[in-house]
């Protein structure tokens, strides 16, 4: 080969040596960038974590007591409801009996307006 072409070649090595090196030199930077960013989140992150996991203890205790709420609610629920079936009949033996009493104030009208009208006719016929 001649000096000329060996010239090149060797110009080139370093051209690509200088730009790997420098290439190196980047990713360098960026990895100690990256590292220190690393350290930062994770700084960050330890006082976080200890916080989510006290949130979801509260979470759970207060689920345990909206569950022993919502028992609560049901029996009580439960007897309004048989309450209301019981004043539901109740209410239904009342109607009927204030029908009777509608029907016996009716009969005991009619007995009397009869009786009168009886009465009347009996005048009416001496």
């Amino acid at each position: 080969m001649s000096p000329l072409g060996q010239g090149i070649i060797v110009i080139c090595v370093v051209a690509v040596t200088v730009a790997l090196v420098m290439t190196l030199l980047r990713v360098k930077r960026a990895v100690i960038r990256a590292e220190s960013l690393l350290e930062l989140v994770e700084r960050e992150l330890r006082p976080l974590a200890g916080q989510v996991e006290g949130l979801a203890q509260d979470l759970r205790s207060l689920s345990r007591q909206v569950t022993a709420e919502l028992e609560r609610v049901s029996v009580v629920v439960r007897r309004l409801e048989e309450l209301t079936m019981t004043l539901g009949r109740i209410a239904g033996a009342v109607a009927s009996v204030s029908r009777v009493g509608q029907v016996a104030g009716v009969a005991t009208g009619l007995k009397r307006g009869l009786d009168v009208f009886v009465s009347r006719m009996k005048r009416r016929a001496r």
